[in-house]
């Protein structure tokens, strides 16, 4: 969103809204010095065959090209770079961080797309704020696409007090947010008044829970902020550049139907179904032909429970209030992408999938070590003959399962962070709530010894039947 201060106050803001960023394009570094001597970068860190990274890698590559000659990206593979990675903290992908002038500066968390990184960093390179010194200025000035900040003194611009005085009562200054025109709806206020005491905290918990309003459009570059809440979507053949009313027309009937349901966790928003065809596609099992021209809704949680509603969304809201009350009620099935069930799972190492996770991996009389993987991983291919010929040792212990699950077919379980591949973990008899993290050697004896120490039992070798 543009922000505008007659007075600065630079450091008040989110890290995501840095106005100081310059980027590099570097490929795959062999080498990461501490950092680069010169100039602003943006580096991701990511390990190179992890979902994410294969999501990012073109969108990066396509935002330095746009941006060669004004700001700098570079790349670290995690895979190869693992003691670089560690050094700058990276626990989780994707990582990004901004490097100014060769130190590690403040964590990046704006956009991951092509077109918004592109765009947030063209705003980043300007001044971090403008002087608005006419009434005109102002009303041009929040008269944008996003959300509008701004910050006034009264001593310094008399005219703008003057402007907005029937709006609120200004003690010494004040700082406003005004929402985008085309979202102009009758269930909010477009113009909110920060009214408490004036702090970095406070501005930044001001700004966090008004930018984007009861029902805001989501986008591919604001979705990862809006999804740290639970969150319910309806999508639709949503157009706020050529199409403002048509927009608004279903965006008002979700609102409707959201103020009814304040305060109980769950927040709203709308977006173009174009946008999302592939993930609705993916995560959802929807088609491009369900709903018509009515909108799909789903609701995704914070911890990655999917919903959707099958009923087509009515004209009164009544449906999507049918489709509240059951989720509220606990009465809805949550949405899981899964491959079918092996009919036959006789080999060594089973096969688990969505589907089959519980009465496998969670059977409560059995440790499972369970790798989560991709069919196109290189380091997952050279895994697989050690992978069996643990399982093959292990044959014959009752007690224990050595499984594999494909993690780009099938929806991962909560409680397991799959950021890249091969990702494994043990989950133990009587902990199957604690899975834990395999990070030792890829050897067969790594394992055994690992399995050693973790396992609830003692091992049994296949062949001899001799306990470990």
């Amino acid at each position: 969103f543009p922000l505008c201060f007659l007075l600065c106050f630079p450091s008040l803001f989110p890290s995501w809204f840095n106005p100081l960023l310059v980027f590099l394009l570097v490929s795959f570094l062999p080498c990461f010095p501490l950092c680069f001597p010169i100039g602003f970068f943006l580096v991701s860190f990511l390990p190179c065959f992890a979902p994410c990274f294969i999501k990012l890698a073109p969108e990066f590559d396509r935002a330095a090209t746009r941006l060669k000659g004004s700001v700098r990206l570079a790349k670290v593979d995690c895979t190869t770079h693992s003691e670089t990675c560690g050094r700058f903290g990276v626990s989780g992908y994707p990582t990004l961080k901004i490097f100014r002038y060769g130190r590690d500066s403040a964590p990046y968390d704006g956009p991951r797309t092509a077109e918004g990184i592109y765009q947030y960093m063209k705003k980043q390179t300007g001044p971090d704020s403008v002087l608005l010194r006419t009434k005109e200025d102002l009303q041009a000035f929040v008269n944008n696409y996003d959300a509008s900040i701004v910050g006034m003194v009264l001593h310094l611009l008399h005219d703008s007090y003057m402007l907005l005085h029937d709006c609120y009562m200004c003690v010494s200054r004040c700082v406003l947010l005004f929402r985008p025109p085309r979202l102009s709806n009758t269930f909010e206020d477009s113009l909110v008044v920060f009214k408490d005491y004036l702090t970095i905290g406070s501005l930044r918990r001001f700004i966090r829970d008004h930018i984007y309003g009861l029902c805001p459009h989501m986008t591919l570059e604001n979705r990862d902020r809006l999804r740290v809440r639970d969150l319910l979507t309806a999508y639709y053949d949503l157009d706020y550049h050529h199409n403002v009313r048509g927009s608004n027309y279903w965006r008002n009937r979700v609102m409707k139907v959201a103020s009814k349901y304040g305060g109980r966790g769950l927040t709203y928003s709308v977006a173009n179904k174009k946008d999302f065809l592939s993930e609705l596609e993916d995560d959802f099992g929807l088609g491009t032909s369900d709903g018509g021209e009515l909108p799909f809704v789903t609701i995704r949680t914070r911890l990655g429970h999917k919903y959707t509603m099958r009923e087509e969304f009515t004209r009164d809201g009544q449906s999507l209030e049918r489709f509240l009350d059951d989720y509220f009620a606990g009465r809805l099935k949550r949405y899981v992408k899964s491959e079918p069930v092996p009919e036959r799972n006789t080999a060594d190492v089973k096969m688990v999938v969505a589907e089959s996770f519980d009465d496998v991996v969670n059977d409560p009389d059995k440790d499972v070590l369970i790798q989560f993987y991709s069919p196109s991983c290189p380091h997952c291919k050279k895994l697989e003959p050690v992978y069996r010929e643990l399982a093959h040792t292990l044959y014959y212990d009752p007690k224990i399962v050595i499984a594999k699950m494909n993690a780009v077919e099938n929806d991962v379980p909560l409680g397991y962070d799959v950021q890249g591949f091969p990702t494994i973990y043990f989950a133990p008899v009587g902990k199957k709530d604690e899975p834990v993290r395999y990070e030792g050697g890829r050897e067969l004896r790594d394992f055994l010894n690992f399995l050693k120490r973790e396992a609830s039992h003692s091992l049994v070798l296949s062949g001899s039947k001799d306990e470990l």
